[in-house]
């Protein structure tokens, strides 16, 4: 055991045991970013290839190449061997000169997906991290906030709370007169046009004030803790076209004030009987609640919501048929299309990256592949939604 000052462990405090190994973790952590990163251990972007490029863009890379010969558009990186490469940023130029840019026009309202799950492990984080990039690389403008106090979705941003000294949505959402406006926490990502609201154990904080500031005075802004979110969103409401919150695995506030919040709802599920099980028993819960809260005259209007199968294993017969028992109760509310699961997300979380972040030469081409084909085809399908939502034609 590897504290300063050697004891039998029986006689070492359990809180002191694991302050101390929290803080080893986060230092080698830290280190570790500052090796995969370097040389300030800030994360970067790669850059596309013409052909990936043509595909996010939705034109022919015969089309992008024409362009840059007719000394259109952007300059190109070129490789050694003349293959055409581009930024983020310049493919969002491409885009504008294109007139293909996405954004919501003044009349299209801000969309809001909640991520959720009761049980962790569902692949709720993966789910909303690839969703908001994937947004990203097509045009949109998107904040990402990451509510859990874990913090899962803020560290595979890049962001270290504790190390780097980040603050949460709950400066701008907590009951005394230290609230702060939700823009002095925002943090800008690699990615253009994605921004990040970190999580951090104080959201922890909010959990604990609510049922006391119920109890309180009057105790109307306990009683109207949903409202919380949604008010501090709508100071960024014009800056941003989606938002995109990761919840906490639990039925708390935190999790009923992002799910009073949201436009859309987009419930994780692993497809096991124990992961249904717990399923079935958090939808129950959720209900029990969200009609008292309804009762309570909040009304809740939702523009769609969606069950996702995640870490998903088609060669595996009992969760064929687990999937398979989804569609046979609900297939109106199931996406189409599963996130399967692979080593390429498994590996690139290593390094705090994702699919649409690492290198495609860094795995074997058809494990890259794979994954990339089963996430861009779940979250087109939830972009399908979001422009269904607007009323845009597909």
């Amino acid at each position: 055991m590897n504290l300063k000052v050697a004891k039998r462990e029986h006689d070492i405090s359990f809180a002191d045991v694991i302050l101390d190994q929290g803080k080893q973790i986060s230092g080698k952590l830290d280190l570790l970013r500052l090796e995969t990163f370097v040389p300030d251990g800030e994360k970067t972007l790669r850059l596309f290839p013409m052909a990936e490029v043509a595909d996010l863009l939705g034109v022919s890379q015969s089309y992008l190449k024409k362009l840059h010969l007719q000394g259109k558009g952007v300059e190109p990186i070129l490789s050694s061997t003349r293959r055409r490469f581009y930024t983020a940023e310049q493919m969002n130029e491409l885009r504008e000169l294109l007139g293909r840019s996405p954004r919501r026009k003044s009349d299209e309202k801000l969309q809001i997906i909640a991520v959720v799950n009761f049980k962790g492990g569902s692949g709720k984080t993966t789910s909303s991290a690839h969703l908001s990039q994937f947004l990203a690389l097509k045009g949109y403008r998107v904040l990402a906030v990451d509510l859990d106090p874990q913090a899962s979705l803020t560290t595979l941003f890049g962001i270290q709370p504790e190390i780097d000294n980040k603050q949460s949505i709950f400066e701008a959402i907590r009951y005394d007169d230290q609230r702060k406006s939700i823009r002095e926490v925002i943090e800008k990502t690699n990615f253009p046009g994605l921004d990040i609201v970190p999580g951090t154990l104080d959201l922890q904080e909010f959990e604990y004030e609510t049922p006391l500031a119920m109890q309180q005075g009057d105790g109307r802004a306990g009683r109207t803790f949903y409202t919380r979110v949604s008010n501090a969103l709508t100071e960024v409401e014009g800056d941003y076209d989606v938002v995109v919150i990761d919840c906490p695995p639990q039925l708390g506030y935190l999790t009923l004030t992002a799910l009073t919040t949201a436009t859309a709802v987009l419930i994780t599920i692993h497809p096991q009987m124990l992961d249904v099980m717990s399923m079935s028993q958090f939808l129950l819960m959720l209900g029990g609640i969200l009609k008292s809260i309804e009762a309570a005259g909040v009304k809740m209007s939702m523009d769609w919501f969606r069950y996702l199968i995640t870490r998903y294993e088609p060669a595996d017969v009992p969760q064929q048929q687990m999937v398979g028992f989804m569609q046979s109760m609900f297939a109106q509310f199931l996406l189409k299309n599963e996130m399967v699961k692979s080593t390429a997300i498994a590996d690139a979380g290593l390094t705090k990256q994702t699919v649409y972040e690492v290198e495609r030469s860094s795995f074997n081409s058809a494990t890259y592949d794979r994954a990339r084909e089963s996430l861009d085809a779940v979250n087109s399908e939830i972009i399908a939604m979001l422009n269904q939502t607007w009323g845009r034609r597909p």
